[in-house]
């Protein structure tokens, strides 16, 4: 099967959604538009309750923790609060949560689109939200320290995401199909690198868990999203159903971890192999081509005792990342690349 990476090169909905349906339409996805301006980035789409508490504040496009707020107490236990409503069932709490039309406007058209079509084709609805160490070190407070090394911080980022995730898989699992939910976390890249000795492994998990704990609650499935070569064991040992990953240009990083991902896939994990390039390198790339990178991998793993047949029946293709920076021509052309390599798997996979 073959889905996307959430963000696409385009301002308007109704062009997002064509290429989206076209090219991904067993698991189509709300498209994120950063090019209509700075209201899609994660803080407008994921952290809104925050800002409507008090505990985030936006001056001259800067957004930060704002703990030197004379209400911060008070505005931290409206937030516990909310959390403990939402957690205990209260549709109302969670609704806080939700994403705001004026800033994720190709989720609500997605929304549109299925209920006046129907799933059509669709086997699953895709979802995706920004993870707590991508944010973490992004977002700082009025000090200048980084959110995720606030525990306090760090555990409010992470609740708002977990249940940003339930409410997105709720919302999406309504249309008709089961949801999967991606937490988009290239910031996991920092593990193990020396400026960032204090981030480990147990805070990773841990905080990961706790997202996906609120989505399979929802009844969907979770994955994460990294592009860069990194641990993937951590990965492997949360509790996802998807891991996906820049398979062009990071492919072998999965060599040295291939007896968790034999763990992985023999729990029912599925690896989702991003084999498109997501730059201008995809012109110089066909379906053979590509195809024959992934037989290359999969030789690699097979003589690591990974059988071919059961990476194939657990392999979904993706392209390597979003597509939302790029000219639209060549995202066109990514995708259009992307289902028909994703054709050629399945083939082999039937074979």
């Amino acid at each position: 099967m073959l889905t996307g990476i959430g963000s696409v090169p385009y301002a308007d909905s109704d062009r997002a959604l064509s290429l989206i349906f076209s090219n991904t339409p067993e698991i189509p996805y709300w498209p994120q538009m950063p090019q209509k301006g700075p209201q899609e980035g994660f803080v407008f789409q994921f952290l809104s309750p925050l800002v409507n508490m008090g505990l985030i504040t936006i001056e001259n496009n800067r957004a930060f923790f704002d703990t030197e707020n004379h209400r911060w107490a008070e505005c931290l236990a409206e937030f516990y609060t909310l959390y403990m409503a939402a957690m205990e069932g209260d549709a109302g709490a969670l609704e806080a949560f939700a994403l705001p039309e004026k800033a994720a406007s190709g989720f609500y058209a997605f929304i549109k689109h299925v209920h006046e079509k129907g799933p059509q084709e669709a086997i699953f609805f895709k979802g995706h939200l920004a993870g707590p160490l991508t944010i973490g070190f992004q977002l700082k407070d009025d000090k200048g320290r980084l959110a995720y090394y606030e525990d306090q911080l760090r555990d409010v980022l992470v609740k708002t995401l977990a249940l940003h995730g339930r409410w997105q898989a709720q919302k999406l699992s309504s249309l008709g199909r089961p949801a999967i939910i991606f937490v988009d976390e290239p910031g996991i890249s920092v593990y193990g690198k020396s400026g960032y000795i204090t981030v480990s492994r147990e805070m990773i998990e841990r905080d990961l868990n706790e997202i996906s704990e609120q989505i399979h609650a929802a009844g969907a499935l979770c994955g994460v999203h990294s592009c860069d070569a990194i641990d993937w064991s951590i990965l492997y040992q949360c509790r996802l159903d998807i891991v996906n990953l820049d398979a062009y240009n990071f492919g072998e990083s999965l060599i040295p971890f291939a007896p968790e991902l034999k763990d992985f896939i023999q729990r029912g994990g599925i690896l989702a192999q991003g084999i498109v390039p997501t730059n201008e390198k995809a012109f110089d790339e066909n379906c053979e081509s590509l195809v024959k990178r992934l037989h290359d991998l999969w030789d690699q793993l097979l003589q690591r005792g990974i059988p071919r047949h059961d990476l194939l029946m657990r392999t979904m293709i993706t392209p390597a990342c979003g597509t939302g920076l790029l000219d639209p021509a060549l995202a066109v052309h990514i995708y259009s690349l992307a289902r028909e390599v994703s054709g050629a798997v399945r083939e082999l996979a039937r074979g």
